[in-house]
C-alpha cells in the first residue's frame, strides 16, 4: 500500500499493471469523506490520456517513480465510469468495489452503523464533518492613469483689417470779381497791358499708418474633474454543497 509520505509523490507517476503494462499517469487522489485517508487513485487511460479510471488505493504500492496495482491494465480500463468532479457517490463507490471484487461491508460503514461517503478534499484531510461554502465577491475601485495630453500653442495669423479715415485734398478756384470804388486801385497798379503769371501750392492729407502691439488678454490651461458612471461586469464563482440520499435540510 501506498504510504501517507508517498501520497503526493505518486501523483503524476505512472501506473503499471500486474504484468508489467503501462496503464497511464496518476493524476488525482481521493480521500474519505470521514476519515480523511486515502482511498482512491484515478488514472489517466485511452488515446492521450482522456478517460480517467478509479483504481482502490489499499491494492497499490509506489516504489521508485511507478505506481504497481494488482490487476490488469483492461481491467482498469473497463473499471465502472466514475466522473472525476471531486466526489464518488455511494452508489458509485459500491460499484467500484463490486468491480474490484472488494469487500465493501467494512468500507462502507462505519462500527456505528452509519452509512460513510468518499470524496476527495482538496485541502487535505478533514477537520470536522462541516464543509465551508465559499464565493467569490467583486471589489471594484478605481485608479488614475494618463489618459490624454493638452497643449497650450502660440502662434501668429495675418489678417486684413479695413478702417475709414477721411483726408482732406486742396483744389484750385477760379474766382472772378468786378472792379469797384474799392478794388480800382489795386486792379490798376501795374503796367497797363502785361504778361503776368501766378501759382499756388495745393497739398492734401494721405492716410498713415501706424501699428504697436498691445497686450489683450491672459490665457492658460487649467483642469476640472467630470464625475460619470460606468458600468462593471465581472464573473465571480461561488461554491454549491447538495446533499445526497435521504437528508432533511436544516438551518
Amino acid at each position: 500500500m501506498i504510504g501517507q509520505d508517498q501520497i503526493q509523490q505518486s501523483i503524476g507517476s505512472d501506473m503499471y499493471s500486474r504484468d508489467g503494462d503501462k496503464i497511464g499517469r496518476v493524476g488525482q487522489v481521493y480521500l474519505d469523506d470521514t476519515t480523511g485517508q486515502p482511498q482512491w487513485l484515478t488514472v489517466n487511460t485511452g488515446f492521450f490520456g482522456t478517460n480517467e479510471s478509479f483504481v482502490p488505493i489499499t491494492e497499490a504500492d509506489f516504489s521508485g517513480d511507478r505506481v504497481t496495482v494488482p490487476f490488469s491494465k483492461d481491467r482498469v480500463k473497463d473499471a465502472p465510469n466514475v466522473a472525476a468532479d471531486g466526489h464518488i457517490s455511494l452508489d458509485e463507490e459500491r460499484a467500484l468495489y463490486e468491480y474490484y471484487e472488494l469487500d465493501y461491508g467494512s468500507a462502507g460503514t462505519e462500527t456505528d452503523g452509519d452509512v460513510r461517503t468518499s470524496g476527495h478534499d482538496t485541502s487535505g484531510p478533514n477537520t470536522d464533518d462541516a464543509m465551508t461554502r465559499s464565493e467569490e465577491r467583486v471589489d471594484v475601485g478605481t485608479t488614475s492613469e494618463e489618459a490624454g495630453r493638452a497643449r497650450l500653442r502660440k502662434y501668429v495669423v495675418t489678417e486684413e483689417v479695413t478702417q475709414t479715415v477721411p483726408v482732406r485734398k486742396e483744389k484750385a478756384v477760379l474766382e472772378r470779381e468786378p472792379i469797384t470804388d474799392e478794388n480800382v486801385d489795386r486792379a490798376t497798379d501795374g503796367p497797363d497791358i502785361s504778361e503776368e503769371e501766378h501759382e499756388v501750392v495745393l497739398t492734401e492729407e494721405r492716410p498713415v499708418v501706424h501699428k504697436e502691439a498691445v497686450p489683450v488678454e491672459r490665457v492658460r490651461l487649467g483642469k476640472e474633474h467630470h464625475t460619470e458612471d460606468q458600468h462593471v461586469t465581472e464573473q465571480v464563482r461561488k461554491e454549491q454543497i447538495e446533499a445526497e440520499g435521504d437528508v432533511d435540510e436544516r438551518r
